[in-house]
């Protein structure tokens, strides 16, 4: 059986459809038929601005596609960098700036306290909870 040569209108709207993807979905979703976008392609050609909202990905959407790749390899780049890093701290130097820094604030209530007045007992108390309470920053190796 011989197959019968498309005219040639056809054919270039073929080319146009492969151009414009989203026109598939648009069919298939039944929002338009075949026949109907062929009609509306042949009176207003390819090139009208309907088809825009139609078209495959831009040189745009492309170069942005490309900054998120971007994005996401220098972000991964921080986390290796940032592992690396914690790898290599000393943790028994980390745990005593963590002292220190707790020291440097229960000086820092000592002080606000005392400007405060009334309040001996409950600062009291406070300073005995703390005492009882282990310290929640002791690193332990196992």
């Amino acid at each position: 059986m011989a197959q019968k040569k498309a005219r040639p209108s056809v054919e270039k709207f073929k080319e146009f459809v492969k151009k414009h993807p989203k026109l598939r979905q648009e069919v298939k979703n039944g929002n338009h038929t075949w026949q109907d976008l062929f009609e509306e392609w042949y009176m207003f050609g390819g090139d009208h601005e309907q088809w825009e909202a139609y078209r495959g990905e831009t040189a745009e959407e492309a170069s942005g596609n490309e900054k998120e790749k971007s994005d996401q390899s220098s972000k991964s780049e921080l986390m290796t960098l940032l592992l690396h890093s914690v790898k290599n701290m000393d943790i028994n130097q980390i745990q005593q700036y963590i002292a220190n820094a707790n020291q440097a604030l229960g000086a820092i209530q000592g002080v606000i306290s005392s400007f405060q007045g009334e309040q001996p007992k409950v600062e009291e108390q406070v300073v005995q909870e703390q005492q009882q309470r282990p310290n929640p920053f002791v690193f332990r190796k196992d």
